[in-house]
């Protein structure tokens, strides 16, 4: 599989669902996040136990390397910083990078160093450093998907604490390319040395062992105080595992437990649901560039005949949102203005007939269990469409399979993202027709030429009316049909305060967490 799909799906996160719950248990629906309670103050000290999700035959020590576990994205999260983090609005903020301009063209991006940033072992971070450690990251098998458009040579130094990226085309967005997996290390740090090479993030590490490990403050940490004492991370197999370790007391919070997990602790007056919206997507891809999908208007007729309401029910539990089938839904620049598509089985049928489609075949919808929710969802659009005539077969695969023969290459099957707060992001990795993870084989003029009059636009209310024409070509023709988003779901013990709320990376950002006791 693809080392930079799956590294999305984990800076997503898995699906969950559940309501918001106070940490008293009443019910309310108040701030998803566990904030602090009436007139508390945080206070510093203690060790969160944090379970996240991995197995022990993918684990990773290399913070530019296949990341399949997310235990093994949060320590390195957590150890390392990249050059900029995803925020509310915008959606890309600093991080080891303080500030950022671009040139007129938007080809040039000087970044600067965050003033006091150092390694662990207490040397500067100077541009060397971090030159060296994006060349590293453009120079791995999948580079020009984490750094597209820009070559290993056009990544310098400004000076000392300036570094420069040149791109191959104008590009208004580039710092949001720079949130993921920019992390940062020593210059020259050895392949042998990368479990223990020093990081300039806000924990540095004590331990790692068979996945799990400890991390402590570092109190000269250059983004802000850290208040907890240490963050032990233990791996889970299992989302139910993770669950029951939390409701037995063994662990503090339990990443992405899922609705049946969630469901359970709402019956527990001493655990905290936290909810974050938008966290991922589940879109059916219907190939375009030929087979039985490639008319736009069966494509429109299966986007017409499939009912979100019922989908986000039954599938989410209820805990996600009717999706209007653009990806990027928490863009601040997402078009909200676009008329929200409703079920019409009589319009459904009326183009399918337009379009002379064969309604006498029975067409393979493939998918996998890699998510909760995935394989329910394919058969539950089955099941819809077929109130339009539209016979499907819901085919599952093994993960590996799936990946390797149907993504990319199949006429019509699920797929999932865990980066949903960028509309531009989804545009350049799977719809542009050069795009290298283009899903769906689309390729239309007019939205390439919105995506590159939007990357050549400086000013950013232009930038975003040209992005609403692009959200509209999408809607009318891409290969998608994005029925709903599902909310993100962390369970926490009654003491934990101020876990992140964003979607995708922005939710390992523990550094503001604490303890109440």
């Amino acid at each position: 599989m693809n080392w930079n799909r799956r590294q999305v799906l984990w800076a997503g996160g898995g699906i969950g669902a559940a309501a918001l719950l106070a940490a008293c248990g009443d019910g309310d629906e108040t701030s998803s996040k566990s904030s602090a309670k009436g007139t508390e103050k945080p206070r510093s000290g203690g060790t969160l136990r944090v379970g996240a999700l991995g197995r022990a035959s993918a684990i990773t020590r290399d913070p530019h390397g296949t990341q399949a576990n997310e235990s093994d994205y949060l320590i390195i999260s957590l150890v390392y910083d990249t050059l900029t983090v995803p925020g509310a609005k915008p959606n890309t903020v600093p991080r080891l990078a303080s500030s950022w301009k671009a040139s007129d063209d938007l080809k040039t991006w000087t970044f600067t160093i965050a003033k006091g940033a150092k390694f662990h072992d207490g040397t500067p971070v100077t541009a060397a450093d971090v030159v060296w450690s994006l060349q590293r990251l453009r120079n791995t098998p999948s580079g020009a998907s984490r750094l597209p458009g820009i070559k290993p040579e056009n990544i310098k130094a400004g000076g000392d604490d300036t570094v420069v990226l040149v791109s191959d085309y104008a590009n208004a967005e580039l710092p949001l390319l720079t949130r993921l997996t920019t992390f940062v290390l020593k210059k020259d740090t050895a392949d042998k040395d990368l479990g223990k090479a020093p990081g300039t993030g806000p924990f540095k590490l004590d331990w790692f062992r068979s996945g799990n490990a400890r991390l402590v403050r570092n109190p000269d940490w250059y983004g802000g105080e850290v208040l907890l004492d240490a963050i032990e991370v233990k791996i889970f197999e299992s989302p139910q595992a993770m669950a029951n370790a939390l409701l037995a007391g063994q662990i503090d919070v339990a990443s992405n437990v899922g609705a049946v997990a969630a469901r359970t602790a709402e019956k527990r007056g001493d655990i905290q649901i936290v909810r974050r919206p938008n966290d991922m997507a589940m879109p059916i891809v219907l190939r375009t560039a030929d087979g039985p999908f490639a008319d736009a208007k069966v494509r429109e007729a299966l986007r017409l005949a499939v009912d979100r309401e019922a989908m986000v029910k039954q599938v989410l539990s209820g805990y996600g949102t009717v999706a209007n089938d653009i990806l990027g839904t928490g863009d601040p620049a997402y078009a909200k203005d676009i008329p929200q598509r409703a079920r019409d089985l009589t319009k459904a049928k009326s183009l399918l007939a337009e379009a002379k489609f064969d309604l006498s075949k029975t067409y393979e919808l493939l998918t996998t269990e890699d998510i909760p929710g995935l394989a329910e969802a394919a058969t539950l659009f089955a099941s819809q469409v077929r109130e339009a005539g539209v016979k499907v077969k819901v085919v599952k695969q093994e993960s590996a399979t799936f990946w390797d023969k149907t993504w990319l290459k199949g006429d019509l099957y699920t797929t999932y993202w865990g980066t949903n707060d960028s509309v531009v992001f989804f545009a350049s990795k799977t719809m542009v027709s050069d795009s290298g993870q283009n899903e769906a084989g689309w390729k239309n003029a007019a939205f390439d030429a919105a995506y590159r009059k939007a990357m050549a636009t400086k000013d950013p209310a232009a930038r975003t009316r040209t992005l609403r024409e692009l959200q509209q070509i999408e809607y009318d023709e891409s290969g998608y049909l994005l029925w709903g988003m599902a909310d993100g779901i962390d369970l926490a013990g009654a003491a934990v305060r101020d876990l992140p709320t964003l979607p995708g990376y922005g939710r390992v950002q523990l550094e503001t967490a604490w303890l109440a006791r």
